[in-house]
This record gives C-alpha cells, sequence and structure tokens, in this order.
C-alpha cells in the first residue's frame, strides 16, 4: 500500500510533534528531579507529594475537557484560601487537557500548598525535605 503526499505529510508532522515535546521533557528532566502529579476531573490523583529540596512537580491534566486553575493556597472549610508561603515558587497557572505543566523548584525545606480555584476540595501538599 502507497501512502499519498498527504499522509506522508502527517506522519513527519506526527514525528516532529514528538521530537519535540521528548526534548522538552528531556531537558526539564535533565535540569532538575521532576515528581509526576496526575489531576483527575475534581481533585490531585494523590493528596501530597514528598520529595527533596531541589525538585520540581509536573503537573499533568488527564480528563477531557476540564481545565483546572492552580494557584498557591488551600481550600479550607469550602473557603478558598490563596497564600504564597514563604520559599514556595508563586504558581497561577491554568491546565487543559492533556497539557502538562512544571512547577519548581521547590528550593527550600517545608510544607507549602497548592489548590485549584475552579473545584472545592482539590488540594496539593507538597512536603520538602
Amino acid at each position: 500500500m502507497h501512502k499519498t503526499g498527504y499522509q506522508r505529510y502527517q506522519q513527519v508532522i506526527l514525528i516532529l510533534y514528538c521530537m519535540g515535546l521528548f526534548s522538552i521533557l528531556f531537558t526539564a528532566c535533565g535540569t532538575t528531579n521532576a515528581n509526576v502529579v496526575h489531576m483527575g476531573e475534581t481533585n490531585f490523583d494523590q493528596s501530597s507529594i514528598t520529595m527533596k529540596k531541589g525538585d520540581s512537580i509536573i503537573l499533568v491534566n488527564d480528563n477531557g475537557q476540564i481545565i483546572h486553575t492552580i494557584q498557591n493556597g488551600i481550600w479550607s472549610n469550602g473557603e478558598p484560601r490563596p497564600k504564597l508561603e514563604p520559599g514556595a515558587p508563586s504558581v497561577d497557572l491554568s491546565v487543559t487537557d492533556g497539557t502538562q505543566h512544571l512547577i519548581g523548584p521547590f528550593n527550600t525545606d517545608g510544607t507549602f500548598h497548592l489548590y485549584c480555584t475552579v473545584h472545592p476540595g482539590m488540594n496539593l501538599t507538597v512536603i520538602v525535605k
């Protein structure tokens, strides 16, 4: 079966896209240790993560058409409590379907909090040792 010019074009574009994506991930992982945290429809797949000083987080949105807005702070008693804790990297991200975002590095020991401003109760505790 012979491929048409358009099929070859699609194949080349796909290969270039994959090479670019792997290059970005390789560069990000090569410059810092990255810990992957996946997000579901209304929550983080894990409520906390423990990592070493100097590590970063890669947030991955795995769910369909859901958009998460991630910032420093926490949901408490059903209320959003934005707060940039001393030593935490400043975070203000819109994470859409299939995208990944690098947060960090976290260069200070401590406990830090991230939350989704859109989904009540969606908290992530970051413990840096």
